[in-house]
């Protein structure tokens, strides 16, 4: 009678006690589980992706993310990662309804054991799916609220999606160290591989990461728990654990798309483009391919051709002198080379697109070209003398030519291919300061409102980079269009679609193709006829003049040296039909090079980039419009060669209408050294 009694009570309480607890339980839904997030749009999970950057040969450059994260879907996992992810983390995965009553129990009875002194082990009773609720919808706080709330979100997320997706969750969104987001992300960050590739070992290791993620000093200690737990979980065999727990980890410092430093300015060039056009949510998120216009290995001859030249120069110097290539399609504007400093590491100030600097000489083709399309001859003899007491507005000029000497009249042609100063001032006066830097405006070279319109700016006083020069160059030899540079052929989105919806097409330009064709002629920067006569005279200026370093063997060479007062600055640009590069070279804080320094030097670094870029290519002329005529002539003279046969012959282009000079009456002074007097 006692005995049953006591059984009464027992069942009494225990009814009561499970009324309390179901009453409690409905109570806490009732009370946290109205305004929970909305965990349906897990449905459709698209986590933050990083975004890649790609050479136009399709090899990786660098990754743009502020989390470094790589999509995997369950079906491409491999089974031994999932179960070392199961041993390690929830061992009841497969069976739980998202909270495990046994784990909790087990929880319970350790850690009350730990309290009173008994060596059991630290238990945690958070499952997979509870797991997944926190890191989705919930913070880090350790509150009772906090906990029951993640537990009526793991009960709902059971009831409406599949364990497989449930894990697919959880495998791409936890955080295993050093900035790694999932296990394929974490598969490259440690291990430079993707997860199939993972070894027993190595799935181990990440499935060691989640319970302290930033401390590798325990790695092996950890990998080798979860071994155990596979062991005992039956995933794997106990001979299994051992060859795996004896397998050397090869734990790479970090995982970083192991860009070369050489691509390092182009690649910081299109993250503040496109920074600017799509801002940084997308650009950082959303998993974009981004196909880049660069050519590896262009990048690389260029890199090594501008180094050469600065260490050369270098080894002696306590300031060190810095410079810039770029080289492009002149038809398309797409950027296949792209160097802006000696080392990124040491400045990411980017010398090609960012430094305004004076250019020289650089200008004069851009001069020499209003006097082309005026009608003007490439024979037009202008005069080589002392000019006495020029004077502009408060400004007493005293041009002189780099070699401190005067040759008397001289063809336009011979002036511009050597450079000579004096000429240019006298042609400038003739055609007007305006209109000679009218045409550098046009061209895009200098901007187009300038307050300071005089003779220095027609002489290259004036301020641009070396990309705005290049591709004011770009028109000599595309048919006078304009272009833009262009760093990016195509975006494409996570899913494979084009970003802006629509296909790109990207010409590959071939052998033999002619400058792009625009519909509205009125566009045109220059006529045909004239810009065929610059590009002759600029390939005379590299095989005779003071480009002549720039000559690569076997090649059709055209382009034009550039150097600043008191040698502070050199440039070179010189192009191909298909490719123009240009060169800059000068100190940060402008100051002089040096004795022995000047324009050579960029043309040196030009060379030797196209001896790379041509090796493999064949010669190609430069394409001529019709209408016009060729004819030989002395190049001292400009008389037709059958009149002049004495001295340098050279195949001259004509307009319509224009002829070689007369011949000559007196022979010319070659040249005489002017001493004293006023300039």
């Amino acid at each position: 009678m006692k005995f049953k009694k006591v059984c009464k009570v027992l069942l009494n309480i225990f009814f009561w006690g499970f009324v309390v607890a179901i009453a409690t339980v409905a109570a806490l839904v009732l009370i946290y589980g109205n305004d929970l997030p909305d965990y349906k749009k897990l449905a459709t999970y698209a986590p933050p992706v990083a975004t890649r950057l790609y050479a136009s040969d399709g090899s990786l450059l660098i990754e743009y993310a502020e989390e470094r994260r790589v999509f995997i879907d369950y079906d491409d996992m491999p089974q031994q990662l999932v179960n070392a992810f199961i041993a390690a983390e929830d061992q009841n995965f497969w069976t739980h309804p998202g909270i495990d009553v046994q784990g909790i129990l087990r929880a319970v009875v350790n850690n009350t054991a730990r309290m009173f002194g008994v060596n059991a082990p630290l238990s945690g009773a958070s499952t997979i799916t509870q797991q997944v609720a926190k890191n989705f919808f919930l913070s880090s706080e350790r509150t009772i609220a906090r906990k029951i709330k993640e537990a009526i979100l793991a009960l709902r997320l059971e009831r409406s999606f599949s364990k497989e997706h449930i894990l697919t969750l959880y495998l791409n969104q936890i955080f295993l160290g050093a900035r790694a987001y999932g296990v394929g992300s974490a598969a490259l960050m440690y291990f430079n591989k993707p997860v199939s590739e993972l070894s027993l070992a190595e799935c181990a290791f990440l499935a060691s990461l989640p319970k302290a993620p930033n401390n590798r000093n325990r790695a092996i200690e950890r990998r080798n728990y979860v071994l155990r737990r596979m062991v005992e979980e039956g995933f794997i065999t106990q001979n299994q654990a051992d060859v795996a727990a004896a397998e050397e980890l090869n734990i790479n410092s970090g995982f970083t798309a192991q860009m070369q430093d050489e691509f390092q300015y182009f690649a910081e060039d299109v993250r503040r483009q496109l920074l600017n056009s799509l801002g940084r949510e997308v650009l950082y998120n959303q998993g974009l391919y981004i196909k880049t216009t660069i050519v590896p290995e262009l990048q690389i001859a260029a890199t090594n051709a501008l180094a050469k030249e600065l260490d050369a120069f270098n080894q002696n110097c306590d300031d060190k002198l810095q410079g810039a290539i770029i080289a492009m399609n002149p038809h398309t504007g797409r950027i296949l080379a792209m160097v802006g400093g000696r080392s990124f590491k040491e400045s990411s100030f980017n010398r090609a697109t960012q430094a305004y600097r004076q250019i020289g000489s650089t200008i004069k083709p851009f001069v020499y070209l209003a006097a082309l399309e005026r009608g003007w001859s490439p024979q037009k003899m202008i005069l080589d003398a002392p000019i006495v007491g020029w004077r502009e507005d408060d400004t007493l000029w005293k041009p002189e030519n780099y070699d401190k000497k005067f040759l008397g009249d001289v063809p336009l042609r011979l002036s511009l291919e050597t450079s000579r100063n004096v000429p240019t001032v006298r042609l400038v006066e003739q055609i007007g300061t305006q209109n000679a830097i009218e045409v550098a405006q046009r061209f895009g070279v200098y901007p187009q409102f300038m307050p300071n319109m005089n003779l220095s700016m027609a002489l290259g006083s004036g301020e641009t980079t070396l990309e705005k020069l290049v591709l004011g160059y770009s028109a000599f030899v595309n048919g006078g269009h304009a272009i833009k540079p262009k760093l990016v052929d195509y975006i494409e989105d996570r899913y494979g679609r084009v970003l802006d919806g629509q296909p790109v097409e990207i010409i590959d330009w071939q052998d033999g193709m002619q400058p792009v064709q625009m519909d509205n002629q009125n566009s045109v920067l220059s006529d045909s006829q004239s810009l065929y006569q610059m590009v002759s005279i600029l390939q005379g200026a590299v095989e005779r003049g003071t480009g002549k370093q720039a000559r690569v063997a076997g090649h059709t060479i055209a382009g034009k040296t550039g150097t600043t007062n008191d040698v502070k600055d050199v440039w070179f640009v010189g192009f191909t039909k298909d490719l123009i590069a240009g060169v800059y070279l000068g100190f940060d804080t402008p100051k002089p090079l040096g004795k022995g320094a000047g324009s050579h030097m960029a043309a040196r670094v030009f060379a030797d980039f196209m001896k790379e870029a041509l090796k493999n290519e064949k010669n190609q002329p430069f394409p001529v419009p019709n209408g016009l005529t060729f004819m030989r002539v002395n190049r001292r003279s400009g008389a037709a060669a059958i009149d002049d046969p004495d001295g340098i012959i050279i195949q001259e282009v004509f307009k319509a209408g224009q002829k070689p000079n007369p011949a000559p009456q007196v022979k010319q002074i070659e040249s005489k050294t002017v001493v004293g007097g006023v300039f």
